[in-house]
């Protein structure tokens, strides 16, 4: 499933931190949002590790999942293009 997450953090060392943490679930689509295409395993990992960094009290991270149809009807104005499932071939 596609996850759009987006963030407001005030302090520039936890958001750093969570930005490099979402860089290992998906890819940045504008500075503070990420898409992320995962299974329901690499979905709770990563709000697992969400979880570990933020300050509740201070920081907002919000998760939204798209559906097929949601994620068809994404549109893009200006640069950019939605994150695809590519195939993945090891050689």
């Amino acid at each position: 499933m596609l996850y759009l997450v987006s963030y407001d953090i005030p302090d520039d060392r936890r958001r750093t931190r969570l930005a490099k943490t979402l860089k290992d679930f998906g890819d940045r689509v504008q500075f503070s949002v990420f898409e992320c295409l995962l299974d329901a395993a690499q979905s709770a990992k990563m709000r697992d590790r969400i979880q570990d960094i933020i300050s509740e009290a201070e920081d907002s991270v919000r998760i939204y999942s798209l559906c097929g149809g949601c994620e068809r009807a994404i549109a893009i104005i200006g640069q950019g293009e939605v994150t695809k499932n590519e195939d993945v071939y090891i050689l």
